[in-house]
């Protein structure tokens, strides 16, 4: 296998169970961006950007997300304990991906619309083996999305827990992560409240 089909063996793993608590309810996956449906845009960055294989984690209407938004290819995971933070779709998303082949996965969350695939696609080219630890930074500042190898799977898996996802694990192998500058092609805001609506298009 070469170094360009591997790295596209590398999945991407969208979070998008949100219920946008501080937006009144409303689904972060349904937010209108660009015309489409902010897990499409999403979705759509991490195929953009070489994932052949995209896993879908849905919580909050996932049947109106079913519903309204194209996802056609990708693999759509239900965290019926999406309400428990999401630390709960972490792990839903990558029980999801063991059964595959993939060596790898790039995290992305569906609420940070301002990075596209072309940051995705800089953290997929630092992965080097089931053993890399990879994430955006936006000056210096670590961020996402993020790419854990394979071997880390079960250790982030075992530490998310809330709405820290993979903060703990990443925080103890801090040495080991390749920081993959992303400042000058994304922007890494949050669509939290409704302040934050004026970011979409």
């Amino acid at each position: 296998m070469t170094d360009n089909e591997d790295q596209v063996a590398v999945a991407g793993l969208l979070l998008a169970a949100g219920g946008g608590r501080r937006l009144g309810g409303r689904p972060k996956a349904l937010l209108h961006h660009r015309g489409r449906p902010l897990v499409e845009h999403a979705a759509g960055a991490l195929r953009s950007a070489g994932c052949s294989r995209v896993h879908v984690v849905l919580g909050a209407r996932a049947g109106a997300v079913r519903e309204q938004a194209d996802l056609e290819g990708c693999v759509l995971v239900d965290n019926p304990e999406w309400e428990q933070g999401m630390g709960t779709s972490l792990r839903a998303g990558l029980d999801s991906l063991a059964g595959t082949a993939a060596p790898a996965a790039v995290v992305l969350l569906v609420d940070q619309p301002g990075i596209g695939a072309e940051a995705v696609g800089r953290v997929l080219a630092a992965y080097r083996d089931e053993h890399s630890l990879a994430s955006a930074a936006y000056d210096g500042v670590r961020g996402h999305p993020v790419l854990f190898g394979r071997a880390h799977w079960a250790g982030i898996a075992e530490s998310a827990t809330g709405d820290r996802g993979a903060r703990a694990y990443l925080g103890a192998h801090q040495r080991d992560i390749t920081l993959v500058e992303c400042a000058d092609v994304a922007r890494p805001y949050d669509i939290d409240t409704a302040a934050d609506l004026v970011h979409l298009e």
